[in-house]
Order: structure tokens, then sequence, then C-alpha cells
């Protein structure tokens, strides 16, 4: 699903969407941008803290509860913690290049496919290693330029 809310207004999307295919929470699986992640890792997690990130904020308030699954793409972190600059970079474009941010996309997605089979290890609650993307393999294409709020 593809909410057709704000980024920071998603739980308002995701909330009845559960509802409809009357999903336990653990089923839910959000797919996010990470600032507290350097670029180009992905983590997969069950639960955690919201680092201040308001659409997870909403995502929690709607679900009643935080445990749901997660997607991490990391996107790094501008050297200031300025709320203007952080937000400025987070949706602004990327510096990095087509190829790089193809990769990014290509590790997210295949965090994402394990996770749908069920066959992620994730970390719950930010306790333990959280799994991790395979930098390994080199991914072509893209078009993916702007950071958005995944």
């Amino acid at each position: 699903m593809c909410p057709q809310t704000y980024y920071n207004d998603s739980g308002r999307a995701v909330g009845p969407a559960r509802g409809s295919f009357k999903l336990p929470l653990d089923r839910v699986l959000v797919v996010h941008d990470e600032i507290d992640l350097p670029f180009d890792e992905v983590r997969t997690r069950l639960g955690g803290g919201l680092a201040g990130n308001n659409g997870l904020k909403s995502i929690k308030r709607e679900l009643g509860g935080a445990d749901f699954m997660r997607v991490r793409i990391g996107v790094g972190r501008p050297d200031s913690t300025d709320p203007e600059i952080v937000a400025a970079y987070v949706l602004g474009r990327f510096q990095e290049g087509e190829a790089e941010v193809a990769r990014l996309v290509d590790h997210g997605r295949e965090h994402v496919e394990r996770a749908v089979l069920g066959l992620a290890e994730p970390a719950a609650g930010g306790a333990g290693e959280e799994a991790r993307a395979d930098r390994s393999s080199d991914a072509t294409g893209g078009g993916m330029g702007e950071r958005t709020g995944a």
C-alpha cells in the first residue's frame, strides 16, 4: 500500500488498511528512510523506538502500538542538528550518484522481500543486532533522486 496522506500523517492510512486486511500488528511492514543510519545501510527490525520520526509516531498512534515490522533505509544525516537543515536534507535530492541510490533501493527491496517471506531475523525492540543488507551486489538502473520519506 502507498498511503495518499503526507508521510507525517501516514498512520491515518495504515490504521484502516490494517483493519481491512485483519492483520496482526507484527505483520504490518513499514519501509522508511532513516537518518540515524549511514547511507546504504539497511536494517530490518520488529518494534523499537521512534527516534523523533513523525510518520512512525502517527503509525504507532493509529495502530495502538509500535511492534510492527520496519525496514529502515539509511540515508545518512547532515552535519547539523538544526531542524530546518535536517528537514531540508531529508526532503532534498540525494548527493550520491544514481548507481549508489539504485544500490540503496535494491538493498531495501531485498530486506522487504525477506521480511514478507518471513526470512528476516529482525532484532526485537532494539535488542541485539539487526538484519543488515549485503552490500556486495551490483545494482544498475535508477531514477530515484529525492529523499521523500520512504
